[in-house]
């Protein structure tokens, strides 16, 4: 009788610990995506170490954000992603500007994962770039349309993948790697990277499917949102450590826009191992922040307005889908200017939220912060300055 309970106890405690790491991943998952491919270079272009500062100053911002979003998600009944929440505690109009932050955001994201996707498949391969954005086009879809279950063990597999090809590259890159290619600062280009790498971080979006994957287990989601927030700023900047040392500035500049995506720089630059192992990262990253987005502007469509799930599958797909047919942007001027009006009105209307929710929330969460006003104002002082300053930049 004892040993058979001790079984059972085994048990639930493995599939418990394997929701919280499925909860961290599906974060991780819409954290970790283009952004990424797009850091090095403008890092590289702007000045290493102030680059990394900034990966690390924004990469905090956003963790306290993420946990803003998990406080006014844990303090409301029923489901719903971040319009709803905007509506409860902001009204219409704090539905209306989420959404659009929603929109710039998460389509921004999916085109530019289609764009990638393509051409990082063609840097391995060759053929037609567009072909294969097509394929992983097809394939996602039909992840997506399964909805959040299929697609949180998917992501598991997929970041703990994602992390060996990490460690992999950097092993074969130690004898490329150029020291002064880290001197560099170049004051003109301050605030170039801000852009993308708010781009990178914007992954919030995600928090209510993290409660919904943790089910039962929300007690555990202060501890899932901050690993999950934490984990990229780690691999950031050793992804970009890694590229900026190999690569280096002077050889980004030779490169064409779409040929500036990180992995594809290197794969030119270094040995074929490595190139294939670097493009095979960025397959991964953009595979799994594509299905985390994508199912939650679904559940926005689904959850928040009330459209069918088919609706809300077309919508969420037909966009990104036409822009990248019709090739009407490229790689990083989508990064760019998605980051920064997302970010600034992301940035805006959660922490407002945050606050109130405090006061009008109607369940009790399973944790609490005490960030008080000032907190709350230095991180959209932070944020806004530089959305201000990169949309000045790219007008």
């Amino acid at each position: 009788m004892f040993k058979k309970r001790g079984k059972k106890k085994d048990y639930k405690g493995f599939f418990s610990r394997n929701k919280f790491w499925i909860a961290v991943a599906t974060l991780i998952g819409a954290i970790v995506g283009a952004g990424v491919l797009g850091i090095p270079y403008v890092i590289a272009k702007a000045g290493f170490l102030y680059g990394s500062i900034l990966i690390v100053i924004l990469g905090i911002v956003f963790l306290l954000l993420n946990l803003y979003v998990a406080e006014i998600v844990l303090r409301t009944k029923g489901k719903h992603q971040l319009t709803g929440y905007m509506e409860k505690y902001l009204g219409k109009k704090g539905k209306i500007l989420m959404m659009i932050s929603m929109i710039f955001g998460v389509y921004g994201a999916l085109i530019a994962y289609l764009i990638g996707e393509g051409e990082t498949i063609k840097a391995i391969f060759g053929g037609n770039a567009l072909i294969y954005s097509l394929i992983f086009f097809v394939i996602v879809s039909i992840i997506i349309y399964r909805g959040v279950k299929a697609t949180g063990r998917t992501e598991l597999i997929i970041i703990a993948l994602l992390f060996i090809v990490v460690i992999l590259i950097g092993l074969f890159s130690l004898d490329k790697i150029t020291l002064s290619n880290f001197s560099t600062f170049n004051p003109a280009y301050f605030f170039l990277p801000y852009g993308v790498i708010l781009f990178a971080f914007l992954g919030n979006i995600a928090v209510p499917e993290v409660a919904e994957e943790l089910e039962r287990e929300k007690k555990k989601m202060k501890k899932a949102i901050i690993i999950g927030s934490l984990i990229p700023i780690v691999l950031y900047i050793l992804f970009s450590v890694v590229v900026v040392g190999v690569v280096g500035l002077g050889n980004f500049e030779l490169l064409g826009p779409n040929e500036r995506i990180a992995t594809i720089a290197l794969s030119m630059y270094s040995n074929p191992i490595l190139g294939i192992l670097a493009n095979v990262f960025a397959i991964f990253a953009m595979l799994t922040s594509f299905l985390a987005l994508g199912i939650a502007l679904v559940t926005m469509y689904n959850y928040d307005f009330k459209i069918s799930k088919n609706t809300s599958f077309i919508l969420t797909l037909a966009v990104p889908l036409v822009i990248v047919l019709f090739k009407l942007t490229n790689f990083l001027e989508v990064l760019g200017i998605a980051g920064a009006v997302s970010a600034g009105i992301n940035c805006v209307l959660i922490t407002i939220a945050f606050h109130k929710a405090k006061k009008k929330g109607d369940r009790k969460p399973e944790f609490t912060l005490n960030a008080p006003w000032i907190v709350s104002l230095v991180i959209v002082l932070v944020i806004l300055i530089g959305v201000i300053g990169e949309l000045v930049g790219f007008f």
